[in-house]
């Protein structure tokens, strides 16, 4: 059977070396055997295991939830496969619209090409997506968290809004500088705990489920990562995967 060591696994997957080992220490994915030397050495049945790990990941579990569930006597690979699909396709539509709308938007701007208002804000009103935010308001809308991000807001004045917004902005640039560093690097982490503390301490009691909703915003809403991406390409997903690794070690 064919083994596959630690440098070829991270670079097939996309993953980092330090990632593979971090799963490994964490129990999430150990290699079925090693060298004499001691390498690591994964199986086909190991990197079966990663994709699946992956694919989670991909969704916003964190790990330990990951850990239990493919770690369930009850859990059937096939049945998780057809829901990732099924939660992939609905986020792949959903980018597609937008696409088409800004191609439409480009032409309007470039080529004199008139939109009708309907056709202008069609990409934002997914059926989908109305479920989703109403599924968000029935969840948060009634909690403490919410009401107490309304209280605090409500108080504030414009110097209070200018220091949170400069203290934002310090974050933003300085997770932007450490881009090329792993999520979990402990500098990369201490911005984020930063950033964690900033929404804890100026808004609402931010637990490690609603961090971790807050991080796949940050991706899966186009106005979210616009707003990250223009700081610098890419912030938003680095931001997500640091995010989710932080709220790892708070739950």
């Amino acid at each position: 059977m064919e083994r596959y060591t630690v440098k070829a696994v991270a670079d097939m997957a996309g993953v980092s070396v330090r990632t593979l080992h971090h799963y490994h220490d964490v129990g999430l994915l150990r290699p079925t055997s090693s060298t004499a030397a001691g390498y690591r050495l994964y199986s086909p049945a190991d990197l079966e295991r990663l994709q699946q790990v992956l694919f989670f990941r991909e969704l916003g579990f964190p790990l330990h939830e990951i850990k239990a569930i493919v770690d369930s006597p009850t859990f059937d690979r096939g049945e998780a496969l057809r829901a990732h699909r099924q939660l992939l396709v609905a986020r792949r539509d959903r980018l597609g619209q937008l696409v088409e709308l800004v191609d439409r938007t480009i032409d309007e701007i470039e080529k004199g090409r008139p939109m009708a208002n309907e056709e202008r804000f069609a990409g934002f009103d997914d059926p989908k997506l109305a479920e989703y935010r109403e599924e968000a308001r029935q969840r948060w809308g009634h909690t403490d968290a919410y009401k107490e991000s309304s209280r605090r807001a409500a108080s504030y004045t414009k110097v209070d809004w200018a220091a949170i917004q400069a203290e934002n902005s310090a974050i933003n640039d300085a997770l932007a500088g450490l881009m090329d560093r792993e999520p979990a690097d402990p500098e990369v982490q201490g911005w984020v705990a930063r950033h964690h503390r900033q929404i804890d301490e100026r808004f609402y009691k931010c637990s490690a489920e609603i961090y971790r909703g807050l991080a796949n915003m940050y991706v899966d809403d186009p106005r979210f990562t616009a707003t990250y991406d223009a700081v610098k390409p890419g912030l938003a997903k680095f931001l997500r995967e640091a995010m989710l690794v932080y709220a790892d070690t708070i739950a």
